[in-house]
């Protein structure tokens, strides 16, 4: 069977593949309630943080201002994430009419939030891409998203009930972001120069595994949260496979035609594969306590395609850096 599936797959195993799986099952048979819940959230808000602490230790300081400064790359991202994903949620409008308003209405909004930053940055880092400027991109579109999701949810969702229940910014985004991913980095920075040790244990091969085991734990506990929610109990299966290919659909796009922009545009193998990687994606962490804010009352229907693509973004994307990796072994940022 081992020697099987690298011929049917491509490739051996990679162990991210394995923990994403693992996290779907472990949900759907043990999801995290009630005080393991609220412990899972400060394991992966710890392991996250370690995570971003490594990133900063392994990255010069030249690397990391280098990341600041290439504004043609987070402009690129940023109208893949803003600009591109939203004409083609409006594109998919026909759809309304196969599955229903408040699913297709649930396609759209995952086409307005902004992208993920863990999982944009870890594949970065797996495929050997510019993680310096996947940081800045990803953490850039978090930020910007705490605006420009609700202004876009205004204008393209406002007719109906579905934005009816009133829009609120909530700044702890902006603290999240901060003290989660930006606050570690820099502490990684500084240690990096102050403790030199610290430089040669981020780039042992041992903590390369954190950047997989995190993604595995963020996949357990929101994919625990769907399950508590109820919001699977709420469509049909028939629905549900049909957001799953879909989903695979839409992410292969926008891979090609960020691969195809970003190779057009002349950008290096770096920044390419962080174009991909952050132009692809999109935030559950972000997108589901906005649509609970933004959507009071009817955000069940409405989360569902952003839980389906966000589980199924993270399978291909997985599935992309390892065969990046792979032609790229030597590849270092």
């Amino acid at each position: 069977m081992r020697n099987f599936l690298p011929r049917i797959l491509g490739y051996r195993p990679d162990l991210l593949i394995i923990l994403i799986v693992l996290g779907v099952v472990l949900a759907l048979i043990f999801p995290a309630d009630g005080t393991v819940a609220d412990v899972m959230d400060w394991v992966v808000k710890i392991v996250i943080g370690v995570l971003f602490f490594l990133y900063g230790a392994r990255l010069s300081t030249r690397e990391a201002l280098n990341g600041l400064m290439n504004w043609r790359l987070h402009l690129l991202i940023l109208a893949f994430t803003f600009l591109v994903f939203p004409l083609i949620g409006l594109a998919l409008m026909p759809l309304q009419h196969l599955i229903g308003t408040d699913l297709y209405q649930g396609i759209l909004f995952l086409c307005l939030v902004p992208s993920t930053v863990q999982s944009s940055v870890n594949f970065t880092s797996i495929a050997r891409g510019n993680v310096p400027g996947a940081i800045v991109s990803a953490s850039a579109s978090n930020l910007i998203g705490v605006f420009a999701t609700p202004v876009l949810v205004l204008l393209l969702m406002s007719s109906g009930d579905t934005a009816g229940g009133g829009l609120h910014i909530d700044t702890s985004v902006f603290l999240n972001i901060g003290l989660q991913l930006l606050a570690p980095f820099v502490v990684g920075q500084i240690a990096r120069a102050a403790v030199p040790p610290v430089q040669t244990f981020a780039k042992a091969k041992p903590t390369s595994y954190v950047d997989k085991i995190s993604i595995g734990l963020v996949v357990y506990v929101a994919f625990s949260e769907g399950i508590i929610m109820g919001v699977w109990n709420s469509v049909s299966w028939v629905a549900i496979v049909g957001i799953i290919i879909g989903s695979v659909v839409l992410v292969y796009v926008m891979l090609s035609l960020t691969s195809f922009t970003a190779r057009k545009l002349g950008f290096t193998y770096a920044d390419q594969v962080a174009i991909q990687f952050c132009g692809t994606k999109k935030s559950l962490a972000s997108g589901l306590p906005m649509a609970t804010v933004m959507f009071a009352g009817g955000a069940g229907l409405v989360i569902v395609p952003l839980m389906i693509f966000h589980q199924v973004q993270l399978m291909v994307c997985s599935f992309r850096a390892a065969k990046y990796l792979r032609e790229k072994p030597d590849n270092t940022w």
